[in-house]
C-alpha cells in the first residue's frame, strides 16, 4: 500500500519534459478557484450552502458557461465561467470579463512583436510557439486588431490637450505605400516635451506630402483641442513646419536639425574631404556659446575656400539663426533640441514594420497602424534632463547661452 501510494506521488510530480503543462494545469486550477472565490464572495456563501433568507432575491448558482480558451503569459488555459441568476443586476466577473480571450499583457504583446518588423502572417507560427497551441491568435487577430486600432485612434485624435504644458515639439514626417496610389503617403508627427520632462505623441495625421498647408492645419487641430503654443519647434530643413508656424504660432523659436545640414554638406564635398569636415563641423554645434559657434562656423568656411568648396561654405551659413536658435534655452536640453533624435529613434522602429508591411490597405490604416506603434514606443521614452528648467521655460523665462538671464518673456502659456 505504501508502495502504490508512493508511485501515485511520483507521477503526480513534474518532470524537465512537462514542466510547462504540469504548470499551466496549475494555473488553471487556481485560476479557476479565483473565479468560484469571486461568485462566493458575491453571494456570500459557499457552493451548496443553504440560503439563510429563502425569500430573499440575493442570487443562487446556476452551473457554468461554456469552456473558454484564455490566453496568458505562461501559456493558454481553459476555464469556465459561473454563472449566476436570480439577482437584480447582471453578475460581471471582474476576473474574467465576457468575451475576453487573452490578458493585457499578451494583448500589449502584439503590438511589440509588430513593432519590431514581425509579419503579419508569421503570427500564428510565433505566437502558438510561445503561447502554446491553443492559443485562440493568429494572423487574423492583427487584422481585426488593425480596425480596433483605427476606432482608437480617431478618438485619441479628438481628445483634449488643455491639461499638458507643452514646452517643446519635435516633428517630422514617415512616409508609407497605402492604397492603391504610386506615391507614398506622408503621416505627419509630432512629438512634445511637456514640463515635467515626459516625452508623449501628440499627433499622428496623414497630410499632402510635407506641405505648409498640411502643418498648419496639424498645428491648428493641437491649438484648438487646447494645446498651448510651444516654445520652440525642432525639424528637418525640408518640412512645410517652418512656414506652418508662421501661420500658426509666429512666436514660437525654430530649431533646424544639425544631423541633416551637416548630411547636407557633406553631399556638397568629396568624399575623400569628409573625415576633415567631419572634424569642424561637428565641433560647431558643441560650442558652448553662440557666438563660439560663429566663430567656429568661419573657421570651416575658410578651410572650405582654400580648397575650392566654396558651395559648402555657403551651405553652412544658410538659415543660420535656426541653427542656433538652441542657445536661447537651457544648456540642459541643448542635446535634446539640437537634432530631431528624439523623434528619429521611434521613427527607427517604425520603418521596420513599413519594411515588413509594404503596402498597407488604406492610408487610414497605416496611420492606425502607425500610431498604435508609436504609443507603444511612448512607453520606452526617456524622460529630458533638468525638469525643473523645463517649468522655467514654459513660464517664459529667458535664457542666453543656456543660463538664465532676469528677463521674462510673455508666457507662451497664457
Amino acid at each position: 500500500m505504501k508502495k502504490e501510494t508512493t508511485e501515485r506521488k511520483h507521477l503526480s510530480m513534474p518532470s524537465w519534459e512537462n514542466i510547462e503543462g504540469w504548470l499551466r494545469g496549475k494555473i488553471q486550477d487556481l485560476f479557476q478557484g479565483v473565479l468560484e472565490a469571486e461568485v462566493t464572495e458575491l453571494l456570500g456563501r459557499v457552493k451548496s450552502e443553504r440560503r439563510q433568507n429563502v425569500d430573499g432575491m440575493d442570487g443562487y448558482r446556476n452551473g457554468y458557461g461554456k469552456p473558454r480558451k484564455l490566453t496568458m503569459g505562461a501559456g493558454t488555459i481553459t476555464v469556465q465561467r459561473p454563472r449566476v441568476r436570480g439577482l437584480e443586476e447582471r453578475f460581471e466577473s471582474r476576473v474574467l470579463p465576457l468575451f475576453v480571450r487573452r490578458t493585457k499583457g499578451v494583448a500589449d504583446l502584439i503590438p511589440e512583436l509588430y513593432l519590431h518588423g514581425l509579419a503579419q502572417g508569421d503570427f500564428d507560427l510565433a505566437l502558438r510557439g510561445l503561447l502554446g497551441e491553443e492559443a485562440p491568435l493568429s494572423a487574423a487577430t492583427v487584422g481585426r486588431l488593425k480596425t480596433k486600432w483605427q476606432a482608437e485612434w480617431e478618438e485619441w485624435n479628438q481628445r483634449s490637450l488643455a491639461d499638458l504644458e507643452v514646452v517643446y515639439l519635435w516633428v517630422d514626417g514617415v512616409y508609407v505605400k497605402a492604397g492603391l496610389e504610386k506615391s507614398k503617403a506622408a503621416l505627419l508627427v509630432v512629438l512634445g516635451a511637456l514640463s515635467d520632462g515626459r516625452k508623449v505623441v501628440l499627433a499622428v495625421r496623414p497630410g499632402h506630402r510635407e506641405s505648409i498647408e498640411s502643418w498648419s492645419s496639424v498645428l491648428r487641430d493641437l491649438l484648438a483641442r487646447g494645446m498651448n503654443a510651444p516654445h520652440l519647434v525642432a525639424g528637418d530643413g525640408h518640412l512645410g513646419i517652418w512656414g506652418a508656424l508662421r501661420n500658426v504660432c509666429p512666436d514660437t523659436a525654430e530649431q533646424r536639425c544639425w544631423n541633416h545640414r551637416i548630411l547636407n554638406i557633406l553631399d556638397t564635398l568629396p568624399k575623400s574631404t569628409h573625415a576633415q569636415a567631419l572634424i569642424y563641423l561637428k565641433a560647431i554645434p558643441y560650442a558652448l556659446t553662440a557666438a563660439e559657434a560663429l566663430r567656429l562656423r568661419k573657421v570651416f568656411q575658410a578651410w572650405c575656400r582654400r580648397h575650392g568648396h566654396d558651395q559648402a561654405a555657403l551651405r553652412i551659413e544658410e538659415d543660420w539663426d535656426r541653427m542656433v536658435a538652441f542657445y536661447a534655452f537651457p544648456k540642459e536640453h541643448w542635446r535634446h533640441l539640437r537634432t530631431t533624435n528624439p523623434i528619429e529613434s521611434p521613427f527607427a522602429a517604425l520603418r521596420l514594420r513599413t519594411n515588413a508591411a509594404k503596402r498597407y490597405k488604406s492610408v487610414a490604416n497605416a496611420t492606425a497602424v502607425l500610431w498604435k506603434l508609436l504609443l507603444v514606443a511612448e512607453r520606452r521614452f526617456r524622460r529630458l534632463n533638468a525638469p525643473e528648467r523645463l517649468r522655467d521655460v514654459f513660464r517664459g523665462r529667458k535664457f542666453k547661452d543656456g543660463v538664465q538671464n532676469n528677463g521674462v518673456t510673455q508666457s507662451h502659456a497664457a
